[in-house]
């Protein structure tokens, strides 16, 4: 297994001329961590991951490896290996020349380079595939190459620009496992860069969901998804049912009173201690459908406007009576749905499911001080 692999970039800017790419921020990636970057396009995240790499130097900041600033270092003096989306696979070269190539750049001795293969291709099940090229592979299998010539040279941090980007959607599934379990047995520091929300939720140990050059949220995927920091965050990991409300501070229980038009909600999560106008969130899978008539707190009438069958369950919209549409989500249990288009009901959206976000401007500060 190997040692080290800690990152940590400091303050760091990239400029393109007059457009800043990436806006001071900074990040800490523990040794053997599966970290990373989520974002949409033009975010910053790949801009990141090149400075990283070598590949771009930084307008200013810095960039420690194992507590050693590599700022200035070009790359192939830098302890960190990439794997692209493409692959850049060598076409005329088989599959174990193209493993073997950064070996024999090095000089390695051949029982040596002949037993390194081995074992990288055996890490991504490739054994007996030596002699093929990448013409004659499918592009699941390509990947695993890419990977195992990054392998073989042992980085201490290994780089992933959207691996996965150019696979069809079941391959994705698989190889998201496959990768998690490989970092696990190798022990490395991956740092992944996906605009993809499964494949970072599947895979990380944490998360940076970046927008627009900075950094709004580092943390588990799990409090990520459930504690958005950001009406960004909430907005763009999942689905989220954003609502404009009118915040009136906490009760005597802790929760924040909040007004959506003539109703009155209370939340448990997020700033419950803010006050004005702000938005609430929450999840689709936590609002909870009854029939109409029902009563009691966090309760708001509202019309089956569409009910569209996704397999394992079942997408409702609803419009609130407030004139909002909202998501929720009803398990396919076998039985059938009970709740038909243009029925009347009535939406609870649970106390501790509801989360207040303090300002829809604001930003979670873009020092991980996790």
């Amino acid at each position: 297994m190997v040692r080290g692999g800690e990152v940590q970039v400091v303050d760091l800017v990239k400029r393109f001329g007059p457009v800043a790419a990436v806006h001071g921020i900074n990040l800490h990636m523990p040794g053997g961590e599966f970290f990373s970057m989520l974002g949409p396009s033009g975010c910053g995240k790949t801009t990141t991951l090149r400075m990283i790499a070598g590949f771009e130097q930084p307008s200013e900041g810095k960039i420690l490896l194992d507590g050693e600033d590599m700022t200035g270092t070009p790359p192939h003096r830098r302890h960190v290996n990439t794997v692209f989306q493409n692959y850049a696979l060598f076409p005329h070269l088989n599959v174990f020349d193209n493993v073997a190539f950064g070996l024999r750049r090095q000089r390695v001795e051949r029982s040596e380079l002949q037993r390194r293969v081995g074992e990288a291709l055996a890490l991504v099940q490739l054994t007996g595939f030596e002699k093929r090229k990448p013409v004659q592979l499918s592009g699941g299998q390509q990947q695993r190459v890419a990977l195992a010539r990054a392998l073989v040279l042992k980085p201490a941090v290994l780089l992933l620009d959207e691996p996965l980007g150019a696979l069809d959607a079941k391959l994705r599934k698989q190889l998201q496992i496959e990768l998690k379990a490989l970092q696990q047995q190798v022990g490395i520091t991956f740092i992944y860069v996906t605009h993809d929300q499964e494949e970072a939720l599947t895979m990380s140990d944490r998360i940076a969901v970046m927008s627009n050059g900075r950094v709004e949220q580092v943390a588990a995927p799990r409090q990520v998804y459930e504690e958005p920091a950001t009406v960004f965050v909430a907005d763009f990991l999942g689905v989220s049912n954003l609502m404009q409300v009118t915040a009136r501070g906490a009760d005597a229980q802790g929760h924040c009173r909040i007004r959506l038009e003539d109703f009155e909600l209370q939340a448990a999560r997020g700033d419950t201690a803010v006050s004005g106008d702000t938005k609430a969130t929450i999840r689709p899978e936590r609002v909870r459908l009854e029939p109409h008539g029902s009563t009691g707190e966090n309760r708001v009438p509202g019309t089956i406007e569409r009910a569209v069958y996704l397999g394992n369950a079942f997408q409702l919209i609803v419009r609130l009576c407030t004139g909002q549409s909202i998501q929720t989500l009803f398990q396919n249990t076998g039985d059938e749905m009970p709740y038909a288009q243009g029925a009347a009901v009535h939406v609870h959206f649970p106390a501790d499911a509801l989360r207040v976000l303090r300002d829809t401007g604001a930003r979670a500060p873009t020092t991980d001080k996790s």
